[in-house]
């Protein structure tokens, strides 16, 4: 992203915000993984979307029109024995030169400078809750402002919810930012395809994780937007299997949900596939319903459709399937009474999707005014739906238990209707075959 790209963004926000106002916002603290050692550092997502700012210890402050400097940025000073040790900071000329700032101070100066500017604001914009010991120190020095009231001063008579303008303007994705999620979906792909050509049975769950990593590596994504989830046999009907620590069965399938995180923006791809290469009689009946579910549910996908129509395209088709392949009895069972008694839950128990971003179920409400909001243009998605029949699933056939299979792609809505960016990664039947053949 381009200093330009995030200038435009605190420009949008500002635009939104009342007059006489302050928005605040902290970077992510560093999480200790044990004793002293931290887990790797990863900015809070919407302190980065406004600032680019990669290091903690740091507060972001805009205040529109405000003559001397309506971005201020609070970090670290630069310390030459530290850097020694932890490698350079930006520092507040670098907060400056390189990342956009109007003005910067050290992180250490926030309680005496930051009240200051809190007593020529109205309004305060601040996500309370999501930074607690920051949330303290804000009402501590608004409170501070307020029994000076006899002074003159009167400082700030409102907060408002920061995150509920601030996630609108994350939800639509700018050029630049779909660029980034379409090369982040096409690092994945390529991820779940080494996975496929390289997978035998006898191997662990965990080998074709690490081949997954080391793909996305290999192009430059470095972190994973999500614990990778590598599910063999019924392992794969524990939709948050993440311990990967089983070995892989001949005639089984193996369910992969992976996507890596590149320059901050995720990616999500499932793909289910046989451990052996072939898939059987039974396990082709599964998928094909799946695989039409997913193709109904993006037929859904467009401007002008509401959130939920994908979701219900794909639960039709579910259910129809478990109504054919015996997993729900037919008689009385027609298709529109499991429908609205949601029996299909039994065996797809979750929505077809989330919105996709910095993070990998992102911000952005899914109603608005309690009604499913409408999709546009710019917004991403993921469409996954899946079928999971649990090993000890009562009153169900033999070949269809312990089998768990979903199809996971993230997809853009267009003006025309929509783009699948994950299109890559096979997930027909026969391709699928043919790539792991090459093996």
């Amino acid at each position: 992203m381009t200093r330009s790209e995030f200038k435009r963004r605190r420009k949008a926000l500002m635009e939104m915000m009342e007059p006489d106002s302050i928005a605040i916002l902290p970077a992510s603290p560093i999480s200790v993984r044990n004793r002293d050692v931290h887990y790797p550092y990863r900015p809070d997502s919407d302190f980065y979307y406004l600032t680019g700012f990669p290091e903690p210890e740091a507060v972001a402050v805009l205040i529109p029109g405000r003559a001397q400097a309506e971005y201020i940025l609070f970090c670290r000073e630069h310390d030459e024995k530290k850097a020694r040790w932890d490698g350079p900071v930006a520092g507040q000329e670098g907060a400056v030169a390189r990342y956009g700032a109007d003005d910067s101070f050290p992180i250490t100066d926030l309680d005496e400078i930051l009240p200051r500017m809190l007593e020529q604001a109205r309004r305060v914009y601040y996500a309370m809750g999501a930074h607690p010991d920051l949330d303290q120190r804000v009402l501590d020095w608004v409170n501070g402002i307020r029994r000076r009231a006899r002074e003159g001063v009167t400082g700030p008579v409102e907060f408002i919810a920061l995150d509920h303008y601030l996630h609108e303007l994350r939800l639509f994705k700018s050029r630049p930012e779909i660029k980034v999620m379409a090369r982040a979906a096409a690092i994945s792909a390529e991820a779940h395809k080494r996975a496929m050509r390289v997978c035998r049975p006898g191997m662990m769950e965990y080998e074709l994780e690490a081949e997954i990593l080391h793909e996305c590596a290999c192009h430059g994504a470095r972190a994973q937007a999500y614990a990778p989830i590598v599910g063999g046999g019924a392992n794969a009907c524990v939709l948050h299997h993440v311990d990967n620590a089983s070995p892989l069965r001949d005639g089984d399938l193996v369910l992969i949900d992976a996507g890596c995180e590149l320059d901050y923006y995720a990616s999500d791809i499932t793909r289910t596939f046989p451990v052996n290469g072939r898939f059987s009689p039974a396990q082709r009946d599964l998928y094909a319903w799946v695989l039409a579910a997913q193709k109904a549910a993006l037929e859904k996908v467009r401007p002008g459709n509401h959130w939920d129509d994908p979701h219900q395209a794909a639960v039709r088709t579910l259910a129809k399937g478990m109504l054919e392949l015996g997993l729900v009895k037919g008689g009385k069972a027609t298709l529109a009474k499991i429908v609205r008694d949601a029996r299909y839950k039994r065996f797809y128990m979750h929505r077809t999707g989330h919105w996709l971003g910095m993070d990998v179920h992102d911000v952005g409400d899914y109603k608005v005014d309690g009604e499913w909001r409408l999709l546009e243009p710019g917004m991403c998605l993921t469409v996954e739906p899946g079928l999971y029949i649990a090993p000890d699933a009562g009153g169900v056939a033999k070949r269809w238990r312990g089998t768990g299979i979903r199809i996971e792609d993230d997809v853009l809505v267009t003006p025309e209707g929509h783009e699948v960016l994950s299109s890559d990664a096979p997930k027909d039947m026969d391709e699928i075959e043919h790539l792991m053949g090459e093996r």
